[in-house]
């Protein structure tokens, strides 16, 4: 063998190895996932319900994916938008994390896109419910829902129910006005009538003198947004001033008789109707026995929407790992997203991959009191909706 040969063959075998052993490095390095949630502070309760769910599915499905370990790195961001957006910048420079995940508000998923687009970093968006949030960066992709999705359900609903002239009451933000018009806009077009569109401050919510307003002005019933948690004052003081005496229905969007607070709410809350995409009641076996293993994962917490979110957010997430055989970068990832079809303790799923944001069931719910315990009753489904605003794309 002449030396240029042995030359040649020695580099392409280093080379080789170079490459096998980088290769190996990338797929022993950890992935990361930058878990941002409200942890304390008035959203706390969402924060919750989303880690129990991301840490319930890696006890279910292990740590290793791909040849990877998943590491979660948890950070409170106390609901407030640019603590969100600093902590994202930590956990993308100094961490080096390959996923965001998280996001109980919109304003804090809305503060973190362009950061996510910087970066190409994913993010996987388990709460933020307004339409624009998918819109707001090309690297989020939605496993929670869309306001507009799961309002239209009760739009549809109420007027073919003997329900003619509405009240709107929604927290001042962008779920809660998305809840508004999308509620309007439906109820109108089937022939109902809005009486008076109210907005209740997001913090530090009183309700009672809007509702004085309301049975002043006696509509077949009251139509509500309220951010998850918030349900029991609402209720409290619809019963302190009368409306449920007074013959004023409550409808909305699920919300507002969240799963994780409905026994705290009493009997006021019977005969609530709403429609969602979750209930902890929902009959299927994949939520049996999701709900069976939250309980002991909780220690005793009763699953919500935001849990299942995030449990079905974490598949999102290691079947990307998977298609990319744990090399993906961000584009990589993103595109493992997309598409995804399979069944969810909430029922069939899809991410569609033109809009990254979810198509799912929505369930008409009644509140009924089963076995001692409340809870909301599907009695009606619409299949595979997607967000009203993007489903003619």
């Amino acid at each position: 063998m002449n030396l240029n040969k042995r030359v040649f063959l020695q580099a392409t075998a280093a080379a080789a190895l170079v490459s096998q052993t980088g290769m190996s490095a990338a797929q022993d390095k950890k992935f990361k996932i930058g878990l941002l949630l409200p942890m304390t502070g008035p959203f706390a309760s969402t924060g919750r319900q989303i880690e129990n769910g991301v840490r319930l599915y890696m006890a279910q499905f292990g740590t290793k994916v791909a040849g990877r370990e998943v590491e979660i790195i948890l950070k409170d961001d106390t609901g407030v938008p640019d603590v969100t957006k600093r902590l994202a910048q930590e956990l993308i420079v100094t961490d080096k994390v390959d996923v965001l995940a998280g996001f109980g508000l919109t304003p804090l998923a809305l503060a973190t896109a362009p950061i996510a687009t910087q970066s190409k970093t994913p993010m996987v968006v388990m709460a933020a419910a307004t339409s624009i949030v998918t819109e707001a960066s090309p690297y989020i992709v939605r496993t929670s829902m869309t306001i507009p999705q799961v309002t239209i359900g009760v739009a549809d609903w109420a007027p073919k129910n003997g329900i003619k002239t509405v009240v709107t009451l929604v927290t001042d933000y962008g779920p809660g006005i998305d809840a508004e018009r999308t509620f309007r806009d439906r109820f109108t077009f089937n022939g109902g009538r809005i009486v008076a569109e109210l907005r209740v401050p997001l913090r530090n919510p009183d309700y009672a003198p809007f509702l004085q307003k309301v049975r002043d002005l006696k509509p077949d019933a009251l139509f509500v947004f309220v951010p998850a948690g918030a349900g029991t004052a609402l209720l409290k003081q619809y019963a302190e001033r009368g409306l449920d005496k007074a013959g004023i229905k409550l409808i909305g969007e699920g919300s507002v008789v969240d799963d994780e607070i409905l026994n705290d709410m009493g009997d006021v809350a019977l005969g609530i109707i709403t429609s969602h995409p979750y209930s902890a009641s929902h009959n299927s076996p994949a939520n049996k026995k999701f709900t069976e293993a939250y309980l002991k994962q909780s220690k005793g917490i009763r699953p919500n929407f935001f849990g299942v979110a995030a449990y079905d957010g974490m598949r999102v997430i290691y079947e990307a790992i998977k298609t990319t055989k744990g090399k993906g970068d961000g584009q990589a990832l993103v595109d493992g997203m997309k598409g995804q079809i399979f069944e969810s303790p909430r029922g069939p799923i899809f991410i569609d991959a033109q809009t990254r944001d979810i198509v799912q069931n929505v369930y008409i719910r009644r509140v009924e009191r089963v076995n001692g315990q409340l809870y909301n009753m599907e009695f009606d489904v619409i299949k595979d909706v997607k967000d009203p605003a993007k489903s003619g794309r």
